[in-house]
């Protein structure tokens, strides 16, 4: 079966989740996140690719990237899984695939969108209970996004700089989204584009793209026969 393409465009923000294989860890210790973020901190720059909001869990990672360039993002994760691998295997004297198969992606268009992967990507520890607040989950962004601390990686989004003028106020509003509760329709939109590869996007946008270039923006709907296979 073809492989379904990539929607990837210079300038336009892409959600990325890369899991372990079979769910298998892919850090191990603290080590482990600093040499990932040091790596992805080079390539990115190399790449061209902004790196807006990260999450690395326990055995996947979350990354909210803006390329340069319609390939960058694959190049990106390309050289970033293969540098990493090296590492974690000579360290943990192993071999083989660390990651399972190929990243996936979806492209985050409009405010709504661009900050509600901000959000989804940095509530992942809150939302598997690994701890109570994303503030505390050392290996996000979120610290970085809300002013805590700095870091020359991580760039902001226009949309997140669009939340005020003043980067004081701008951290605040920034800080008031994560109090408002996630829309479980927003959550459940956010992981099938990802998993499925289609845009989060607009009905204008999407129409515009499938036009365009003739690529599926939505997952196909079941027909008639489909529903009654169900149903019986």
């Amino acid at each position: 079966m073809a492989r379904h393409p990539r929607l990837i465009f210079p300038d336009v923000a892409v959600h990325i989740v890369q899991r372990g294989n079979n769910r298998n860890a892919c850090f191990r210790a603290d080590g482990d996140y600093l040499v990932y973020l040091a790596h992805l901190r080079h390539l990115a720059r190399k790449q061209q690719c902004e790196v807006h909001a990260y999450c690395l869990m326990t055995n996947h990672v979350h990354l909210l990237l803006t390329p340069s360039a319609t390939d960058s993002c694959a190049v990106l994760m390309r050289d970033l899984g293969r540098c990493y691998v090296r590492y974690f295997n000579r360290r943990y004297a192993r071999t083989g695939t660390l990651w399972e198969g190929r990243f996936r992606s979806c492209i985050a268009e409009s405010s709504r969108y661009v900050l509600a992967c901000y959000r989804y990507i940095e509530l992942n520890p809150v939302r598997a209970g690994m701890v109570g607040l994303p503030g505390m989950y050392p290996w996000s962004s979120h610290n970085v996004n809300s002013g805590v601390h700095a870091d020359a990686m991580v760039k902001p989004h226009d949309e997140f700089l669009a939340l005020a003028a003043d980067p004081n106020a701008r951290r605040a509003a920034y800080l008031k989204l994560f109090e408002e509760s996630f829309e479980q329709g927003l959550l459940r939109s956010i992981r099938d584009a990802t998993n499925g590869g289609y845009p989060l996007a607009s009905d204008a946008f999407k129409s515009n793209l499938a036009a365009t270039t003739g690529c599926r923006t939505e997952r196909r709907k079941p027909g008639p026969q489909a529903n009654r296979s169900v149903a019986g």
